[in-house]
């Protein structure tokens, strides 16, 4: 895997020159190059880099695609898309993507309050707004608001409770006006179909939004017997993010295509949209037998275009204008998550460990002679010797008969027969040898925490490709683990034999090793958490002016310690006068200490949680260099 399933995931965003990773876009910088060139600066621990460019490349692709489809087939209905808040509200996230999708009136999605601020605020006028998610009386006041702003915003009805809402709050903001406003309106139906994998339970009978058929029909009388049909016109369903398979999808078009054509065909007549939700999947894969997604995305757009053109040609109504609100596909590509290695756990099992004695146990002795003879027609033979060996040396440093060098030694030679009989037997891919990769992988130790950046792989066994930025012109020979820097066990992205992956034997007193990993953009940022209170990583920004040139943008260092205390309601000052009075009561101090130690511990609260190490290989009190 020595370009580590870029040809499968990449998308042709990153490319591999001699030995870097570079971006495949205008003067092709590295991403080391841009690593080194941030951490010049002082700012250590992980980074997340921020490309603007790949965010336009997915809305001008997604765009162009549903524009091919529409003249293909001759489609009258016009094509839309928001960006959902809840995948990344970030700033700047945000920015950039109000930035690049200008010239397509792109517009934003919110599910809260707080993210409806956001989209009155970020939106251009007269790009989409839409409205999800349960509501109250000030949430909707909060819509009807934008509209009075010129907003074109759609309130989707989650249940009958809201629309009784959305009728209270319509004769409020228009009880002494002659000319009301109001936002749009859609329904969001519960469809019978669902999605497949993690996330099905969005749709069906069963999930937690929509409307059942006899909810909808009361809302359709309700708002007729109201006066407000007029204001009636987006259907909407979703039937689960990261959508693998194609096939679910078609049955929930036909499925809300039907229900679109009833409800016109009812008296609905302003109603022209359909909303399809997001779920437009995101290939994660690294490894082309654990590929996620079945289809392109000009075959998902001809499939919307068709079926809703043929549901509409067959039951006599007008082609619905298309809304899709997919924010993983616009989002996940355009950052990635740069970490230094600390620390390789596993490197004591070299020969320079080695402590052979004079004369050395028999057992011992034997496994000497067995790593120094070893080749490809006795290997899998002195394989076996080297295991039975080292059970029985265990056995008699537990009864006292050998010493801790001989155990040692054990350890190590048994370690390296493994890695020389899996190497030998290279091309004999059995079970044995497969299990034996386990006891030979290499710990690596990332200055990162997987709960704070990849949320998903903790929490729902979501992979994200992974690879190291340079040593890319020669093949990666360790089985790799890779350990965050929390102390928790399940901060560990294990060597697994479905997805594996290996990294490079580098030695970290002679230079530094960072791993990317990719496909973050995605909810990784908002869903992170403080666990052990380790923040969101320093950010930046990489854009290219026209003539190719890089710059980097937008540096928001990772929150320090005081803040992190503060967020989480700690009074930082008592927290300060804390340590200044313990400092000053100290016996054990002398006067002159006392101002260094100050000195020190407010250095110490000035920086952020991630282990900060010296520039300079080999100069860090913990012995690594990252």
């Amino acid at each position: 895997m020595k370009n580590f399933g870029l040809h499968i995931w990449g998308d042709d965003n990153f490319v591999i020159e001699d030995d870097t990773v570079n971006i495949n876009h205008a003067s092709n910088p590295s991403l080391l190059q841009l690593t080194q060139e941030i951490r010049e600066k002082g700012y250590k621990g992980p980074l997340l880099l921020r490309f603007p460019h790949l965010i336009q490349k997915q809305i001008d692709t997604l765009f162009s695609t549903f524009a091919k489809a529409k003249k293909e087939f001759g489609y009258r209905g016009n094509f839309h898309a928001v960006f959902p808040l809840k995948v990344n509200q970030f700033p700047n996230f945000v920015h950039s993507l109000i930035e690049v999708s200008q010239t397509y009136r792109y517009g934003l999605e919110a599910g809260s309050k707080a993210e409806l601020i956001i989209a009155i605020t970020k939106t251009p006028l007269g790009a989409p707004i839409t409205v999800n998610g349960f509501k109250d009386k000030e949430m909707i006041g909060l819509c009807f608001i934008g509209a009075k702003m010129g907003h074109n915003i759609t309130v989707t009805i989650e249940g009958i409770g809201e629309l009784k809402s959305i009728l209270e709050v319509y004769e409020e903001f228009n009880r002494n006006s002659d000319t009301p406003i109001s936002p749009k309106i859609g329904i969001r139906i519960r469809l019978h179909s669902t999605g497949i994998g993690m996330w099905a339970k969005s749709g069906g009978y069963s999930s937690k939004f929509g409307l059942t058929s006899t909810e909808l029909l009361e809302v359709y009388e309700i708002l007729k017997e109201h006066t407000l049909l007029e204001n009636l016109w987006m259907v909407h369903f979703h039937i689960g993010s990261q959508m693998g398979d194609i096939a679910p999808l078609k049955k929930a078009l036909r499925e809300a295509g039907n229900i679109y054509a009833d409800l016109k065909r009812r008296g609905a007549h302003a109603l022209s949209a359909i909303n399809i939700g997001g779920g437009l999947a995101v290939e994660y894969a690294q490894h082309q037998h654990t590929r996620e997604r079945n289809y392109a995305l000009s075959e998902f757009a001809n499939d919307v275009i068709y079926l809703m053109q043929e549901i509409a040609k067959s039951k006599g109504v007008d082609e619905p204008d298309i809304f899709t609100e997919s924010g993983r596909y616009i989002a996940a590509s355009h950052s990635v998550l740069v970490a230094p290695v600390l620390e390789l756990f596993s490197q004591e099992y070299h020969e320079k460990s080695l402590r052979p004695k004079e004369k050395n146990p028999p057992l011992i002795q034997e496994l000497f002679d067995l790593y120094n003879t070893i080749k490809r027609t006795n290997a899998r033979e002195y394989l076996h010797d080297a295991l039975d060996h080292m059970e029985s040396l265990l056995t008699l440093f537990d009864l006292g008969y050998i010493d801790l060098e001989d155990r040692s030694n054990t350890e190590i030679l048994v370690n390296l027969i493994i890695k020389r009989a899996i190497s030998l037997l290279k091309n004999e891919a059995t079970d044995e040898l497969r299990r034996l990769q386990d006891r030979i992988q290499e710990r690596y130790l990332v200055n990162f925490s997987a709960f704070q950046s990849l949320p998903d792989f903790w929490g729902l066994s979501q992979h994200f490709p992974v690879m190291p930025l340079n040593h890319l012109s020669s093949a990666p020979t360790n089985p790799a683990s890779l350990w965050d820097i929390t102390c928790d066990s399940d901060g560990e992205i294990g060597f697994d034999h479905e997805h594996p992956l290996y990294l490079h034997d580098v030695d970290l007193n002679k230079e530094e090793y960072f791993v990317g990993f990719f496909l973050t953009g995605a909810y990784q940022e908002i869903l992170g958490m403080k666990h052990n209170l380790f923040t969101h990583p320093t950010e930046a920004v990489i854009r290219f002016d026209e003539a190719g040139n890089y710059h980097i943008e937008a540096l928001i260092e990772a929150q320090n310690l005081m803040d992190v205390l503060d967020d989480l309601d700690y009074d930082t000052g008592i927290i300060d006068k804390a340590l200044k009075q313990r400092i000053e009561e100290s016996e054990a101090i002398s006067p002159e200490e006392k101002q260094e130690l100050l000195g020190k511990i407010y250095l110490y609260l000035s920086e952020n949680s991630y282990l900060k190490t010296s520039q300079a290989l080999g100069e860090t009190e913990q012995g690594v260099n990252a």
